[in-house]
């Protein structure tokens, strides 16, 4: 069996996400399904899954191969909140589920990637709070938390990881950036675990804003 590297992506659909905002993510987040096909190893191991959050929390792409992903149109409705916390919930139970542990007999899946994209903060704050610790004992190999936008809060996701990006805008050429800075990262993240090294993700384009 082939070791998998699973990918979950976590991204914000609500209604601040409506026009210009939600084109840039699909044609960002599309983009870099092509550039990671251009991987022969993430090719072979990488598996992706897509959750949507607003009012409601969606894994509108359920676990799948590279292989056999398929460019997708995200949507989000005109209003309504930030589940973040419903969307955390959501990742730790399908990961419990979904992830292959090691044996005597076989290695397991690698670590797992998580990555969330946010316009703005959790409406759900005590929920979020809630399973930040339920996600680190998840033991991912990387969490990136991005923050698109005059109105995202980046301290929220200093909460739960340290890796946070900052984006001053979310247009198409912004977002297109961090989505192939996504790609590096997923691709040597997949590298940096098969030589038994810990994940060390690669330096941002000078658009991206690393928080510390």
């Amino acid at each position: 069996m082939t070791r998998r590297l699973l990918a979950y992506f976590l991204l914000d659909t609500s209604g601040s996400m409506n026009g210009e905002p939600i084109q840039a993510l699909n044609n960002g987040f599309n983009g870099l399904i092509s550039m990671l096909r251009a991987d022969p190893q993430a090719m072979d191991s990488l598996h992706l899954s897509v959750i949507t959050f607003d009012r409601e929390v969606r894994n509108i792409v359920p676990l799948i191969g590279l292989a056999n992903f398929y460019p997708m149109e995200i949507t989000c409705p005109d209003s309504g909140p930030t589940h973040t916390g419903a969307a955390l919930e959501m990742v730790a139970e399908l990961v419990k589920k979904e992830i292959v542990k090691g044996s005597a007999d076989e290695k397991g899946d690698w670590q797992p990637l998580l990555f969330i994209f946010t316009d703005g903060k959790p409406s759900d704050l005590q929920k979020y709070r809630q399973m930040i610790p339920v996600l680190r004992d998840l033991e991912f190999g990387a969490i990136v938390g991005c923050a698109a936008g005059p109105k995202a809060d980046e301290q929220f996701l200093k909460e739960l990881t340290d890796h946070v990006v900052k984006l001053d805008t979310t247009d198409a050429i912004t977002l297109s950036s961090f989505f192939r800075w996504v790609s590096s990262s997923i691709t040597q993240g997949g590298k940096s675990q098969s030589t038994g090294e810990v994940i060390t993700l690669p330096p941002p384009p000078s658009e991206l804003n690393i928080i510390i």
